[in-house]
């Protein structure tokens, strides 16, 4: 029963790594790819994107903080609660952003825009 249980908690393991990786991959490609080209709603997407990835990141920071780590804990149960708790880290990072991020975004925005001469 243990083999089961570590095999399920490597791949969910590997699966949070490789959407951590691939979503990092997609902001930077999105980052990357403003220029002049782009128009307004485009821009706007790519900070909103940037923004929550932001929100996310300094979330999953408190958490890091605030949580303590249990030796005793079996380790693919803790794999399992990270996964889970790194999907509702995300959707609460959405939810601020609509909520009350928007200072942050506009002005990311708008700085963007100028330094890129988008109209």
């Amino acid at each position: 029963m243990s083999f089961a249980i570590d095999g399920i908690s490597s791949m969910v393991d590997m699966t949070s790594t490789t959407a951590s990786v691939n979503n990092t991959a997609s902001l930077t490609n999105s980052l990357n790819g403003v220029s002049s080209s782009k128009t307004e709603e485009e821009l706007m997407e790519v900070c909103k994107d940037f923004s929550s990835y932001f929100i996310e990141e300094v979330l999953k920071e408190v958490k890091e903080n605030m949580t303590m780590e249990d030796e005793d804990a079996d380790s693919s149960m803790q794999t399992l609660t990270d996964y889970h708790m790194d999907a509702v880290i995300q959707d609460m990072a959405d939810e601020m952003l609509d909520q009350s991020g928007s200072g942050f975004t506009q002005q990311l925005f708008e700085q963007m825009k100028r330094n890129y001469n988008i109209d």
